[in-house]
């Protein structure tokens, strides 16, 4: 029997995050756990200030309740010390995020929040885009 894992999703305030909310889901339901999507953004930025940012955030809002998941939105200087709070906070097994542009570098918000936490929580990268399969 498999123990029931927690996941938490890392979103930004874009409507392409919907694709990290399924996958993160779709572990939730594979694991019998909960499913966290979390949102950070520096202090002081105007985040609904700006009525697309503000829809974003309302798109993402919906996506969460319909995928059975709350969205929660935090604002801090210091958003790896923040992730790593939730994931203490929330038992996290598994963090998905989107893939940033680029390779996986040493410096990246998935190497910088790995570094901070325990060994156990495994990292899941969505693709931005899924690659078509060659027949």
């Amino acid at each position: 029997m498999k123990s029931a894992k927690n996941v938490m999703v890392c979103v930004t305030q874009q409507k392409t995050c919907e694709r990290l909310i399924r996958r993160g889901a779709e572990l939730r339901d594979a694991y019998e756990g909960q499913l966290f999507v979390v949102h950070v953004t520096q202090e002081g930025w105007n985040f609904l200030g700006k009525s697309k940012e503000g829809d974003a955030l309302e798109y993402l809002f919906e996506k969460s309740k319909a995928h059975g998941a709350n969205l929660t939105v935090l604002r801090s200087n210091d958003v790896l010390t923040t992730l790593k709070e939730q994931v203490e906070k929330n038992n996290i097994d598994i963090i998905v995020m989107g893939e940033a542009g680029g390779d996986y570098e040493e410096n990246s918000i998935i190497s910088s929040l790995g570094k901070r936490l325990h060994e156990n929580v495994i990292f899941e990268v969505v693709p931005a885009k899924l690659k078509k399969k060659v027949v």
